[in-house]
């Protein structure tokens, strides 16, 4: 394993072997902070939540509380499956497919990894399946 890698001043270099173990570091360490950073937001919530649930004598607030406590458990849903796509992200890391399109097999790109990390297809493949999706909707 390679040494730990500052976020804040590490810069990806594109000269580099693709998938060097100084890219993979930075990945992992993007990712995990990712993460950790979900989850406190959850535990915050949680936090939130547990101190909202008194009892409202007022419907009104008692609406306006309710309505609010299922707009957070829907982005707490939404975010336990970014969980789940950063934990396969980190899967493929340890098994060597990091960074590679499930389609064509080819590189994605760094630039492409570092402003979505968990991109499965590289973006002429995203494009393709979006176009795809697309046509089924119109249809």
């Amino acid at each position: 394993m390679s040494e730990k890698i500052d976020l804040s001043t590490f810069v990806l270099n594109e000269d580099e072997e693709f998938m060097s173990a100084n890219q993979r570091a930075y990945f992992r360490a993007k990712l995990n902070a990712w993460k950790n950073d979900i989850l406190r937001e959850a535990r915050e919530t949680l936090d939130h939540l547990a101190e909202e649930s008194a009892n409202h004598p007022d419907l009104a607030d008692r609406a306006s509380s309710e309505t609010d406590r299922s707009i957070e458990l829907r982005a707490r849903d939404r975010q336990r499956k970014l969980i789940a796509k950063i934990d396969a992200a980190l899967q493929r890391l340890d098994e060597g497919t990091y960074g590679y399109c499930e389609e064509t097999g080819e590189p994605i790109g760094l630039k492409r990894l570092d402003a979505r990390p968990i991109a499965t297809l590289s973006i002429e493949a995203q494009e393709r399946h979006e176009r795809r999706e697309k046509v089924y909707r119109d249809e």
